[in-house]
């Protein structure tokens, strides 16, 4: 009976283990020497995502299956997660050999500070697209700007993502304690929209890249009821945090609204362990712009992923796997 509980708990923390992305196989250890792009024994990888309805899980998904597509030894699963600071907590932890993280995130990790109290072993193997700070309110809320949102049901997005980063930053640059002037709302963006839907929630935060599947249901279904938000006077406050944070422009076209809409922006990185593989992490590399194409398929954001900004990762170090593949492809210094 012991043995037979023995092994079933086995079984259930290898079943547990798969369902969040699976460890990356062993032996994807960088043991130095020459960069050769050549990966002799099959090695599977975890890549972390974020929620369902988001860019990250449509192109992580996209990403995992094409570099099966490539008939290389690397393989890759895709899993849902809490997305940035969640990613690279369980990137660290082994959980996950690659992990899509909003660039803020990313340096707060390789800092030590924000949500991390120490630095973490983390490098980049490419910028790829932006995330666009997305601030939707009902309009039956009267919230004119973040400083009205004080009493209100405001979603800062799922705990540990870089959407609570953002959206706390800001709500304290627009006067607010995130902790006692707003009823917060820690959820992830398919249960956000379902609650702006149904006006359980007055405001909320996300952060991702354009067009949100998430976001262009509830534009769909309830543009009448929903608005965007400007956000752009907070942007001096932000850039004291990080200067990272930029301006940039929602398009009309993408979610159908009367105008465009100023909002923050930050760049998005991939991310990997420092100790990866350098083969294995210049294999990953090669795929995201060799299989580029298919990606911009499965989400219109790849198409920002360019060798013109690939290595625009600091203050993450670029992986040394990372800097073969984008020299083999000639990319700008």
């Amino acid at each position: 009976m012991k043995l037979l509980k023995a092994t079933t708990a086995l079984l259930l923390s290898a079943t547990a283990l798969v369902a969040c992305g699976g460890r990356q196989d062993a032996a994807t250890t960088d043991a130095g020497g020459e960069v050769t792009c050549e990966v002799a024994n099959e090695t599977r990888i975890g890549i972390a995502t974020g929620n369902t309805t988001g860019v990250y899980f449509a192109l992580g998904n996209a990403y995992a299956e094409q570099l099966g597509a490539t008939g290389g030894k690397v393989k890759a699963t895709a899993s849902e997660t809490g997305a940035s600071v969640q990613n690279i907590q369980q990137l660290v932890a082994g959980t996950f050999g690659l992990a899509f993280s909003l660039a803020d995130t990313a340096a707060d990790a390789v800092n030590g500070t924000g949500s991390f109290t120490a630095k973490q072993p983390i490098a980049a193997i490419s910028r790829i697209h932006t995330n666009y700070t997305q601030v939707i309110v009902r309009k039956s809320a009267g919230i004119t700007d973040v400083a009205s949102m004080k009493g209100k049901r405001v979603s800062t997005g799922s705990p540990k993502s870089g959407t609570e980063v953002i959206a706390n930053r800001i709500l304290k640059a627009g006067g607010l304690d995130p902790a006692k002037d707003i009823s917060a709302q820690k959820l992830d963006l398919t249960k956000t929209v379902d609650g702006m839907k149904d006006g359980n929630i007055d405001a909320m935060f996300w952060s991702g890249g354009l067009p949100t599947p998430g976001v262009t249901d509830l534009l769909t279904t309830s543009a009448a009821q929903v608005q965007f938000l400007d956000i752009t006077s907070l942007l001096p406050e932000m850039k004291k945090i990080n200067p990272v944070y930029e301006e940039g422009t929602i398009p009309a076209a993408t979610y159908k609204t009367p105008a465009e809409v100023k909002t923050i922006v930050v760049p998005n990185l991939l991310l990997v362990k420092n100790d990866l593989d350098a083969n294995v992490a210049c294999v990953l590399t090669k795929a995201l712009f060799d299989r580029k194409p298919q990606l911009e398929q499965a989400n219109a954001a790849a198409k920002e992923i360019s060798l013109d900004t690939a290595r625009k990762t600091d203050p993450v170090p670029l992986h040394r796997g990372a800097v073969k593949a984008l020299d083999d492809l000639k990319a700008p210094q």
